[in-house]
């Protein structure tokens, strides 16, 4: 799964690199965690916009939000066989931007965190489906983050890893015409195990409550 990441890129850097409007501020986050607020680019009328979405898919019939908790990962495998994510994965995908996402090694009765970056620091989409929800006046925005198998890297510590979607597959994945659950799925690979990096961090990531740059910093560092 995926169940906490990283986003401490100046939002002017993030424009350049994901193309897409966006009026509003970033503040760097360093712990985001489900039922946060995350930053989203979606394709609206062949224009790409950032939006700001809950960590947490609500689907458009669902009768209490709260659902969201369960839905903050869809699987690749399954994603258009699951009645929450099927419609989605049709009409409403997008990317989810992060810089970094932290995964937990068993050791015995420890759990040992560690942070995954690309190996050249760059910020990096994951894979995103949204839905918007209008049970209860004010329109909720929510989106889930597709996850697949751990590429060689990330099973030395965990068994799943979030879809990271290299600029070239970005398009297709943003693109609302292509409706071909196939070929939207192929394009949910793991990512190559050897353009990723990773080191461990503080045991301070732990609680999401830890939203400051000692949560991003190898324990090792002198």
């Amino acid at each position: 799964m995926c169940g906490r990441f990283s986003l401490t890129v100046d939002i002017v850097q993030l424009q350049a690199l994901f193309r897409f409007v966006y009026t509003g501020t970033f503040p760097p986050r360093f712990n985001i965690a489900p039922s946060q607020e995350v930053l989203t680019v979606v394709q609206e009328n062949g224009i790409r916009i950032g939006k700001m979405m809950k960590w947490g898919l609500v689907p458009s019939w669902a009768n209490d939000p709260k659902i969201g908790w369960k839905m903050i990962n869809a699987r690749a495998e399954t994603v258009d066989e699951k009645a929450s994510f099927r419609h989605a994965l049709k009409r409403r995908r997008c990317l989810i931007l992060a810089d970094g996402f932290y995964e937990w090694k068993k050791e015995g009765a420890k759990k040992i965190p560690y942070r995954f970056t690309l190996r050249n620091g760059e910020p990096f989409a994951f894979a995103g489906l949204w839905e918007r929800w209008d049970k209860q006046g004010e329109p909720l925005y929510t989106c889930t983050i597709i996850t697949t198998t751990a590429n060689e890297l990330v099973s030395t510590i965990h068994e799943r890893m979030p879809v990271i979607l290299p600029p070239e597959r970005q398009e297709a994945w943003m693109d609302p015409r292509l409706d071909d659950s196939n070929y939207v799925k192929s394009l949910l690979q793991p990512y190559p195990a050897e353009e990723m990096k990773m080191y461990e961090v503080s045991t301070i990531v732990n609680s999401p409550k830890n939203d400051v740059m000692e949560c991003i910093e190898p324990v090792n560092s002198e």
